[in-house]
């Protein structure tokens, strides 16, 4: 005998209540039954359409992502959404035609497709640029202003940045920046691991009570950790107030890798002017012209911490900053806390920096970039026997 698939009880072959869906009939007991299924029916119907407005994903992406590497957790819910997938071997199947509606991806609880998920928490994202007519930046010069702004209205007592080395060009160090020539020998990307806290504690240990603080995604969590359990630095961390100004990163690399890479390319570190990476390249500008190549090139140079983060976004920062998604000489910016939202767009007000919301393109790339930083951890990290 069928079964009402709404309370699971035997029904009769001609009984009244009955639906089609999907090429198959169903049975039930009551109306109220065969009125549920229709109604929830409708809603999966509605989720499909506005899955696949957004975006055609079909069952070989969630096979291809999460299926072949084995991180499918057989949790069924990819086949409790779609009748052309089962259960079979361990394994979901595919044993009719996919649509392509995206529903089996969205509901897998393996996969992150929410902007949340992808980029953390925040309260608004903008594209900005800064508005100093001499100010050449990365990108937009957006973290330069900002810092400009605060330390001139007095809101911070200094920063934390990063500037190049004068005996080793491109080397990273980091330094307490207390006035605006300071924070103007900090830009530019650096793409070499900055040790930051070291100049954090001494700022705090020179009785600095307000200081900005950039860097990374990893540095930026560590000041975060620091911050919620600061064993045995309680006596500095109650003293200060760290502005969080977090730097988008895909990658860094072993800054001897970077200096062996440009040497065997036949240019020199101290002809290079700027570096920047692009959509898949790395771009190096000398005094004579712009070389460009394959970022792949560069990966027996990438720092192996690189392999096992997944946050391209800086999730902890008060505002996170990057050239992903904006055009060129633009900067992205997501206002995370208040304190940075505040920050943000009062800088703006007073005519630092020129902003814009960013717009829903805009915001894609960057939630693109982000999930191939996310997902990375799938090839990556497996228990071995222990």
């Amino acid at each position: 005998m069928p079964i009402d698939p709404i309370c699971k009880n035997k029904v009769q072959e001609d009984t009244p209540y009955y639906t089609e869906y999907g090429g198959k009939l169903y049975r039930f007991c009551s109306y109220e039954c065969k009125n549920k299924f229709d109604l929830l029916e409708k809603r999966v119907i509605r989720l499909k359409r506005s899955i696949a407005e957004q975006e055609k994903i079909s069952f070989g992406k969630l096979r291809k992502d999460i299926i072949k590497p084995g991180i499918c957790t057989l949790c069924g819910a990819c086949a409790a959404s779609c009748e052309s997938i089962v259960i079979k071997d361990e394994q979901p199947r595919l044993i009719d035609k996919c649509t392509a509606c995206g529903v089996c991806y969205n509901q897998c609880p393996r996969t992150i497709t929410t902007e949340e998920g992808l980029v953390g928490r925040i309260r608004n994202a903008y594209c900005a640029r800064t508005a100093i007519p001499e100010l050449k930046g990365q990108d937009g010069g957006v973290v330069t202003s900002m810092l400009a702004y605060a330390l001139e209205e007095g809101l911070i007592d200094c920063a934390i940045v990063t500037t190049r080395s004068e005996e080793e060009p491109w080397k990273p160090v980091p330094i307490v920046a207390k006035t605006y020539d300071d924070i103007l020998e900090g830009t530019g990307s650096i793409y070499s691991h900055s040790m930051t806290l070291e100049a954090l504690m001494s700022a705090i240990k020179q009785g600095m009570r307000s200081i900005a603080f950039v860097g990374p995604s990893c540095n930026i969590d560590a000041v975060t950790k620091m911050q919620k359990s600061p064993y045995g630095f309680l006596h500095l961390f109650m003293r200060a107030n760290i502005l969080k100004m977090g730097l988008f990163c895909m990658d860094t690399f072993y800054y001897e890798g970077i200096k062996e890479f440009v040497e065997s390319k036949d240019m020199k570190l101290d002809d290079i002017e700027w570096m920047k990476i692009r959509k898949g390249r790395f771009e190096f500008q000398t005094r004579d012209e712009l070389k460009v190549f394959p970022l792949g090139e560069l990966d027996q140079y990438r720092s192996s911490s690189c392999k096992y983060c997944t946050d391209m976004a800086s999730e902890s920062a008060d505002l996170s900053f990057g050239g992903v998604g904006t055009p060129r000489d633009w900067t992205t910016v997501l206002a995370r806390s208040g304190m940075g939202y505040e920050i943000f767009n009062e800088a703006v007000d007073n005519g630092y920096i020129d902003s814009r919301l960013l717009e829903e393109k805009e915001m894609k790339n960057i939630l693109n970039l982000a999930k191939m930083k996310k997902i990375q951890m799938y090839s990556l990290n497996r228990r071995q026997n222990v």
